[in-house]
């Protein structure tokens, strides 16, 4: 064997013969295959498997693209490569050319999610905020332009690389949905299907502009604060009773709540009080009599029982030696008249009276001196 030979065969064995790439990732969407210089044996043979696509980039540029099947690389199965090229000798020689393998199987259960609460308007409620996440599931429709737009030089591209971006375009778009639709509150997590679908069609223009289709979107909750649950169920309840029932349940509640307080007697009238009014509102449309007794006997219980006022007990003066003595109670006075410190002449005054008076003229002091007997009775 000649030196020219020896040469020719050792070539031989530096270029590659077999294009092929085997997946043993589940995250991986393109990779790219290495290969000393990148230069690739004309009459090579290119495997492109099920689920995938290769696309061949020539000085940056993109040169073909294959689908699944077998193929031995020259200038008839390379018409764009060639004339890049401008190849003389038709692939006598080696030639460079990068080559990526694109996963194009579908890659599900991707997750996105709001990072922030979504606020909207809400005619009963005002402005209210909503959080939201779900899966969405994707593949590669344009192999050629995902790995020029988005790939670029990566060797080995992932679908982590390209989730962050998806999430955040996902979020855009999803919160201007949402904001579009102006649904009633309640009504966005009742519709949570109509709505992935609404998405999936608004968001798919934006996925086919790089070279990816959305597959599947789901929305698979829809939060909202505690507090504004409560009065959404507290309105729908509202909604759909009947409003006479409600006033009736609200007023027997309002009837349990004053029997367990223990406000005494001034609790319980009041529950007496409520209790006559619901049984005007259930029965004075069977009995009106009953019904206008049951107000009256209602307005007397809820009136406020006020005692009478205390009595004021009475203030005496009286004349000791010249002098004013006093003020005493009718109890005092009669003690002093007992034990002789005064006596039936002495002069008393109380408010209400014109002039000193003696003791024996003022007639409810009159008991002082005895002899009071009652009168016979009538017929003896």
């Amino acid at each position: 064997m000649g030196i020219f030979d020896k040469i020719k065969e050792k070539l031989s064995h530096e270029f590659i013969d077999i294009i092929e790439w085997l997946d043993y990732t589940d995250d991986t969407i393109v990779h790219r295959f290495e290969r000393y210089q990148n230069e690739i044996k004309n009459g090579a043979q290119l495997i492109v498997r099920e689920g995938q696509t290769a696309v061949f980039i020539n000085e940056g540029q993109l040169a073909d693209v294959f689908s699944p099947g077998t193929y031995t690389l020259n200038t008839q199965n390379l018409p764009v490569l060639a004339t890049i090229k401008g190849w003389k000798y038709g692939f006598n020689s080696p030639f460079k050319a990068e080559v990526y393998f694109v996963n194009t199987h579908l890659f599900t259960d991707e997750k996105w999610g709001t990072k922030n609460p979504i606020t909207l308007s809400d005619d009963r409620f005002g402005f209210v905020e909503i959080r939201a996440f779900g899966t969405y599931a994707f593949k590669i429709k344009d192999a050629g332009k995902f790995v020029v737009d988005i790939v670029g030089t990566d060797a080995n591209f992932t679908n982590f690389e390209i989730n962050e971006h998806l999430k955040s375009l996902i979020s855009t778009r999803f919160t201007d949905t949402i904001g579009e639709a102006n649904l009633p509150i309640e009504l966005y997590a009742a519709n949570t299907t109509e709505l992935s679908d609404t998405c999936l069609e608004v968001m798919q223009p934006e996925f086919n502009f790089v070279g990816i289709s959305l597959e599947k979107f789901f929305i698979e909750n829809v939060s909202m604060p505690e507090e504004l649950k409560k009065e959404i169920f507290e309105y729908s309840r509202i909604d759909k009773l009947d409003l006479d029932k409600l006033t009736k349940f609200k007023t027997a509640k309002a009837i349990e709540a004053a029997a367990s307080n223990e406000g005494g007697t001034a609790g319980a009238g009041m529950g007496m009080g409520m209790g006559f009014v619901l049984a005007q509102q259930m029965g004075g449309t069977m009995n009106p009599m009953a019904g206008q007794k049951a107000q009256q006997v209602q307005q007397q219980q809820s009136s406020p029982v006020v005692p009478p006022p205390m009595p004021v007990q009475v203030q005496y003066f009286y004349a000791l030696e010249g002098q004013q003595a006093g003020p005493v109670s009718f109890d005092q006075l009669k003690t002093l008249f007992a034990n002789r410190t005064i006596n039936k002449d002495v002069l008393v005054w109380k408010q209400g009276m014109a002039n000193w008076t003696p003791l024996k003229d003022v007639e409810e002091l009159k008991s002082f001196l005895g002899g009071n007997t009652p009168p016979p009775l009538p017929g003896n």
